[in-house]
């Protein structure tokens, strides 16, 4: 699907304005994930170059009585998750699927959509990436949603092993490159 709306330049743009501010907070922010003996030499993340052939609409399928998802975590503990959507589409030529989760009693409206890719491990964080999706509407009136890999980060746990963070489970595991939104963290 083509959104005949759709500015490319305008959408460039503030997405490296969105990197910018990202940047400055890990710089700055007590709260940033890079370790402070490390901020000093900190001179922001590095990213693919933007490229809105990773932005795709996908088709919505939710689940009603959602299937529970166990992942284990960095630090070999194991959370649940409920898989609530399923979203279908086609990248570089491949059909593909991604599982959206959200945790248990969580009444928020954001879908959580961890995935690895032919990068992990190389180019991007060994563990995956993280991608959320808060959709206008309900899940339950979502046909389609935009699925832009230009927005998907590292974990917490990229940063620093002080964090523990899910891995995504292989059913979000894409048989394709990915090369778009952060590449791997190295410390400097």
């Amino acid at each position: 699907m083509t959104d005949d709306a759709f500015d490319s330049e305008a959408y460039i743009e503030e997405l490296r304005a969105k990197r910018g501010e990202k940047d400055e907070f890990f710089d700055s922010h007590p709260q940033s994930p890079i370790p402070p003996a490390e901020r000093d030499a900190f001179d922001g993340l590095d990213y693919f170059d933007p490229d809105p052939t990773y932005r795709v609409t996908a088709s919505v399928e939710t689940h009603a009585d959602p299937d529970p998802v166990v992942m284990d975590t960095t630090a070999d503990r194991e959370v649940r998750y409920l898989r609530v959507a399923t979203f279908r589409f086609e990248l570089r030529d491949t059909e593909l699927e991604l599982g959206a989760y959200q945790q248990e009693h969580d009444d928020s409206r954001t879908l959580f959509v961890p995935f690895r890719d032919k990068t992990t491990g190389q180019q991007t964080y060994d563990g995956g990436r993280y991608m959320e999706l808060t959709p206008d509407v309900s899940l339950d009136e979502l046909d389609d949603i935009v699925v832009d890999f230009n927005l998907a980060y590292n974990p917490f746990c990229a940063f620093s092993e002080a964090f523990d963070c899910p891995l995504p489970p292989e059913e979000n595991w894409l048989p394709i490159v990915v090369p778009a939104g952060e590449k791997k963290y190295d410390a400097p």
